[in-house]
C-alpha cells in the first residue's frame, strides 16, 4: 500500500489519538521513579545518604532535562515531523533509562535523569499537538485530556513496581524499575511505525495527497469525498497558506497584538498547575506520610499507593465530563479544594508535631497522635482526588484551546516549558523546605492555590465547545471583556453556522486560487 502506517489501526480516531499517550505515560513514569526508593536502604547506601539538598537535586535534574526537551520541540516537531520526533523521544528515554539502572554514583544517575527528562520535555509537548492535528474536533477535548491520565498511570505503574521490588534484598530493588521503565518506550517507538503522520504537517510539507488519504481514513472511514474531509482538507490547506506568509517566524512575534495576554494565560496556567504542590505530594509522599507518623516503610507505601491509585481513578470523570462542565468552574474550584486540603495538613502537623530524628536527620513528626496522622493521609487523598478531577486535565486542554493558529506551536512550547521550569525548582526547594520550615510548607502551596484562584476568576475566559473563531472572537474584546461574564454558550456557533463558514472560507480560497 506504501502508506507507512496500517489503515485498519488508522481508521479508528480513539486508538490513533490514545496511542500516543504512552509519551505521557513516561512523564507519569519518571515523576514516580524516585518516591519509592527515598526510604530504600540500598539506594541510601549506594548513594552515600543523600542529604536534602543533593535529594532535591537528584530529583530535579529531571524537570531540569524536561525544560530543554519542551523548548526544543519547535524545531524538532517541524523538521522531522511528529510522528518521528515522538519515536526521537522514546529513543531517549531508552538511553536515559539505561543510565539511570546502570549508575553507580550520584553524578551518573543525574546524567540520566537529565537525559530522560529531555525526552519527557518532547513528548508532553509534541503528543498534545499530534493528537489535536490527527484527531476530529468533536472528540478532540477528551483526546488531549488524555494525556493527564496516561501520566496518572504511568506515577501508579512505576510505583507499584517499586513497591514490589522493596521486597528485594540488594541493589536490584531501585535498579529493576529503573530498567523495567525502558518497556513503554520501545512499545511505543515500535506501535508509533503503524501510525500515520498528522495531515497539517504533511501540508505544511507539500504532501497534499498523503494528507487527504489519512484524513480520509481517520474521519471519513476510508472516503475522500467525504463532505466534513473534504472541508477539513480545505481548512487546513488554507491555515497552512496562511501560516506561511503570516505565521511566527520567532518568539518575538508573541508579543504583538491581544498574544502576549494569551500565551501570559497558557504559562500562568502551567505554573499554577505546579505550583498548587501535587507534583510535590507525588515526588514527595513518602516523606509527607514518614512526617505524620505512619511509621514502618511498607506501612507509608502502601498508604502511598492507595494515593496514586486514587489519582488514577479521580481523572476519569474529568475526561468523560471536561466538555460539560467547563474550564473556569473546574479551575476555580479545584484551587480552591487543593488550598483547603492543604491548610489542613498544615494545621493538624502544626498542632500535633514536633522535631525528632528520623535516619539520623532533623524531621518533623507526629507522635502518639493517631487520629491526626489518619487526618493528614485523608486530606492528602482529598487533595489528589481534586487535583485529578480539575486542574489536572484542564492544564493540558487549556494551552492548546487559546492560542491561535500561527502562534500555538511556539506558545504552547512556552507553556509547556514553564511547567517545566516551575518543576524543576519546586523539586529542589521542597526537600530543604521539609527539612527546614516543616509544616509552613504546606501553607505555602495552600496560600498558591488560593491566588490562583482569584487568578482563575479574573483572567480566564471559557473555552469549552468553542470553535478558533469563537475563541478569537472573544480575545479580540481586548484587555475590556469580564471573563466570569462569559458564560459556556455565549457566543457559540451551530455546527450548520460552523459547516456554512468553512463552505464560505473553501470557496473564497478557490477563487483565489483560480486569479
Amino acid at each position: 500500500m506504501g502508506k507507512g502506517y496500517n489503515a485498519a489501526i488508522a481508521s479508528n480516531p480513539y486508538v490513533v489519538g490514545s496511542f500516543a499517550c504512552i509519551g505521557g505515560g513516561l512523564f507519569g513514569l519518571d515523576i514516580s521513579s524516585m518516591s519509592g526508593v527515598l526510604t530504600n536502604p540500598y539506594y541510601l547506601r549506594q548513594f552515600h545518604s543523600p542529604s536534602s539538598s543533593a535529594q532535591g537535586a537528584i530529583v530535579a535534574a529531571m524537570p531540569a532535562g524536561s525544560f530543554v526537551g519542551a523548548l526544543a520541540v519547535t524545531q524538532l516537531g517541524d523538521r522531522l515531523g511528529r510522528k518521528r520526533t515522538i519515536m526521537l523521544a522514546s529513543l531517549i528515554w531508552v538511553v536515559g533509562s539505561i543510565l539511570q539502572c546502570a549508575s553507580v554514583n550520584r553524578g551518573m544517575l543525574v546524567v540520566g535523569r537529565i537525559i530522560s527528562g529531555i525526552s519527557v520535555g518532547i513528548s508532553s509537548t509534541i503528543v498534545p499537538v499530534y493528537q489535536s492535528e490527527i484527531t476530529a474536533p468533536a472528540i478532540r477535548g477528551r483526546m488531549v485530556s488524555l494525556q493527564q491520565w496516561s501520566i496518572t498511570w504511568g506515577i501508579l505503574i512505576q510505583y507499584f513496581i517499586q513497591f514490589g521490588s522493596s521486597y528485594i534484598n540488594g541493589v536490584a530493588s531501585f535498579r529493576l524499575p529503573w530498567g523495567l521503565q525502558m518497556i513503554p518506550a520501545i512499545i511505543l517507538f515500535l506501535g508509533m511505525f503503524f501510525f500515520p503522520e498528522s495531515p497539517r504537517w504533511l501540508m505544511d510539507h507539500d504532501r497534499d495527497e498523503e494528507a487527504l488519504e489519512i484524513l480520509a481514513d481517520v474521519h471519513g472511514h476510508g472516503d475522500k469525498n467525504n463532505e466534513l474531509v473534504r472541508l477539513e482538507f480545505e481548512e487546513i490547506k488554507q491555515a497552512v497558506i496562511f501560516e506561511r506568509s503570516e505565521g511566527a517566524k520567532s518568539y518575538l512575534d508573541l508579543l504583538k497584538g491581544n498574544i502576549p495576554r494569551r500565551v501570559f494565560l497558557g504559562c500562568s496556567l502551567q505554573m499554577w498547575s505546579q505550583l498548587s504542590g501535587m507534583n510535590v505530594m507525588m515526588y514527595y509522599i513518602v516523606y509527607v506520610f514518614q512526617g505524620s507518623g505512619l511509621t514502618g516503610t511498607r506501612a507509608g507505601l502502601i498508604a502511598a499507593s492507595v494515593q496514586y491509585v486514587l489519582n488514577v481513578v479521580a481523572t476519569v470523570p474529568a475526561i468523560i465530563y471536561i466538555d460539560k462542565w467547563g474550564r473556569r468552574p473546574m479551575l476555580i474550584l479545584g484551587s480552591l479544594f487543593m488550598g483547603t486540603f492543604l491548610y489542613l495538613v498544615g494545621g493538624l502537623q502544626a498542632r500535633y508535631g514536633h522535631w525528632g530524628t528520623l535516619d539520623n536527620a532533623p524531621v518533623w513528626l507526629i507522635t502518639g497522635h493517631d487520629a491526626a496522622t489518619k487526618g493528614i493521609i485523608v486530606c492528602s487523598y482529598l487533595f489528589v482526588c481534586s487535583f485529578a478531577v480539575t486542574m489536572g486535565p484542564v492544564s493540558w486542554t487549556y494551552p492548546a484551546e487559546i492560542y491561535s493558529l500561527k502562534t500555538r506551536g511556539k506558545a504552547v512550547s512556552l507553556a509547556t516549558a514553564t511547567n517545566w521550569i516551575f518543576n524543576f525548582a519546586l523539586a529542589w526547594a521542597t526537600p530543604p523546605g521539609f527539612a527546614n520550615i516543616a509544616w509552613k510548607t504546606y501553607y505555602v502551596f495552600g496560600t498558591f492555590n488560593f491566588a490562583a484562584a482569584v487568578h482563575f476568576f479574573f483572567m480566564f475566559p471559557e473555552t469549552v465547545g468553542r470553535t478558533l473563531e469563537e475563541i478569537e472572537d472573544v480575545f479580540a474584546e481586548g484587555h475590556t471583556f469580564s471573563p466570569w461574564k462569559i458564560g459556556k454558550d455565549t457566543g457559540k456557533r451551530t455546527l450548520a453556522q460552523v459547516v456554512h463558514q468553512k463552505k464560505e472560507h473553501s470557496d473564497s480560497f478557490d477563487e483565489k486560487e483560480q486569479v
